[in-house]
């Protein structure tokens, strides 16, 4: 793999967010991802202690495979999320470096005559998120050929100053590849030679428009320790043949009951554009809240911008298509992804 750049090549300029979200929805962006962290768990005991802590089935996982899950109390309220990946002498957890402080003490409260052990591991861990359609074939133009073909697969592979895991995260949009290197130095190296090759250096704000043009949920934002998992819309994150785990008790009578009363969804925002948190009301009582709420910029519509949201609306109040009321505008349920519809095709 060649990540030495041409001297050739002028530093990349950054960009407005609307102009990085542009090369996110239409080329390539690259990011760090120095606000994702890792929890690594090792002993015998590791796949049977944390197949009962998660929603999803990390027994059937093979290494390096991995799948979305969330960890709850006995309330079946969610604690925290995170992807689980499998390896052949440890098991890692991918969340955000915010959950970590909280997830790891969480855990290991329920580690009790299990051999067990978990450790912060993000700080050996430095990555870089490859974003947009011609994602893959810039990997594949700078040397990479080990490119996973399904989501949450990781595969190694080396390359000049050590060696890179790749790792097809899931996307319901755009594809997004993660790339994790032990060394700082060859993470810096390869973001050089994907500079060089056309990606955008991408910033907080764009990533955040495309988190809520995807309709993706964050923990600590728009999932709460007080929401259920069927609440959430991640289908994905939950198995209902894995065995017991914390929390399956309440998951599984939701279940028999066949919906909650509440679901997470996007919406189109009409009106002034609202702060976070902000109630929904239908015909005069309570019917939801806006969790996350942003004007997204048209990049070829100078002035123009598309106000989302992502949040939570009553099932009565959809079931009878009763408007959604916030103060200063109205929450248009969206289907989610959904800029892509009528004629907003322009990004």
């Amino acid at each position: 793999m060649t990540t030495a750049t041409s001297s050739n090549t002028p530093p990349a300029i950054p960009r407005s967010s609307d102009l990085q979200l542009d090369a996110l929805l239409h080329g390539t962006g690259v990011a760090s991802l120095d606000q994702t962290g890792w929890i690594r768990i090792t002993g015998t005991d590791r796949t049977r202690w944390l197949n009962g802590m998660a929603t999803n089935s990390v027994q059937e996982l093979a290494p390096g495979t991995g799948a979305y899950n969330f960890f709850l109390n006995a309330q079946g309220r969610i604690q925290g999320d995170g992807n689980i990946f499998a390896s052949q002498d440890e098991l890692l957890i991918e969340t955000t470096r915010q959950q970590i402080a909280t997830l790891v003490p969480y855990l290991d409260h329920y580690i009790i005559m299990d051999d067990v052990e978990l450790a912060d591991a993000g700080d050996s861990r430095h990555g870089l998120a490859l974003i947009g359609p011609e994602a893959l074939s810039l990997l594949t133009g700078i040397g990479i050929s080990a490119i996973p073909q399904e989501a949450l697969r990781i595969e190694s592979q080396p390359c000049e100053s050590g060696a890179v895991n790749i790792l097809r995260a899931y996307s319901p949009l755009v594809p997004r590849f993660e790339l994790w290197f032990d060394s700082p130095d060859t993470a810096q190296k390869l973001q050089q030679a994907l500079e060089s090759a056309g990606a955008v250096p991408v910033g907080p704000q764009a990533l955040e428009y495309l988190r809520l043009l995807e309709g993706t949920p964050l923990y600590g934002i728009d999932i709460r320790d007080r929401d259920l998992p069927q609440e959430t819309n991640q289908a994905q994150a939950l198995h209902f043949n894995k065995g017991c785990y914390l929390g399956q008790e309440i998951v599984e009578r939701i279940r028999s009951r066949g919906n909650v009363h509440r679901t997470f969804m996007a919406f189109r925002l009409e009106g002034i554009l609202p702060a976070p948190g902000v109630p929904l009301q239908a015909s005069g009582k309570a019917a939801g809240e806006l969790t996350s709420v942003a004007a997204l910029p048209f990049p070829s519509q100078a002035g123009e911008t598309l106000q989302v949201g992502l949040g939570y609306a009553r099932r009565e109040a959809l079931d009878r298509h009763d408007p959604l009321h916030y103060e200063g505008g109205i929450a248009h349920p969206a289907p989610s992804p959904f800029f892509l519809t009528g004629d907003r095709t322009t990004f």
